[in-house]
């Protein structure tokens, strides 16, 4: 049940941070649907899964890709720029391990800024759909977790529709995934 609760929750993450590099790209249909989200999807699932059998951390491309989606990249060749820096910046390793990890604040709220920037469509009339909103913005920083911050921002708009009785605007899915990471956050407190 861990497992499961732990693969949504980077899951949630991958698709959150793709609707809004989508969205910030201009490559949402006039349906407000992600063109080529299947392809979107499972390259990052791929390099989930590569990052996973070398030994990384979770590995977040579309995070990454806001960036450069921002400075206008858009065909990939951004990313293929980024990866050969990257292959090129492991002989410098060692001489980055000196830096401290206060050093790459400015790159991080940089791109929290880009990732805040679709708060702007959030509809802040409506309660119900605020409140969830601002617990998902507000638990990122406060548990280090950007997916943690999706989990209890699901779980508070669960229950605020059940408590507002608008059982019928939650999906099935929607209400099980919430319920998955109540198990989840349950017996991680409870040991």
């Amino acid at each position: 049940m861990l497992v499961i609760s732990f693969s949504l929750v980077n899951m949630f993450d991958s698709i959150g941070t793709l609707l809004g590099a989508a969205k910030q790209s201009g490559m949402i249909d006039e349906n407000g649907e992600v063109i080529r989200m299947k392809q979107a999807l499972m390259s990052d699932a791929v390099s989930t899964a590569a990052g996973a059998m070398v030994g990384t951390s979770t590995v977040t491309t579309v995070v990454e890709s806001s960036s450069g989606i921002a400075e206008g990249g858009r065909t990939g060749l951004t990313s293929l720029t980024t990866a050969l820096l990257f292959l090129g910046a492991i002989i410098f390793a060692p001489a980055v391990g000196i830096v401290p990890s206060a050093a790459t604040a400015p790159a991080l709220i940089f791109v929290g800024i880009l990732m805040l920037s679709n708060i702007k469509d959030v509809d802040f009339s409506d309660m119900s759909e605020a409140l969830p909103a601002f617990c998902t913005i507000i638990f990122m920083p406060f548990t280090y977790s950007i997916a943690n911050g999706v989990a209890l921002g699901l779980i508070t708009y669960c229950l605020v529709k059940l408590l507002l009785g608008k059982v019928k605007d939650i999906q099935v899915l929607t209400f099980i995934i919430a319920f998955i990471f109540v198990i989840r956050y349950a017996f991680m407190t409870l040991g």
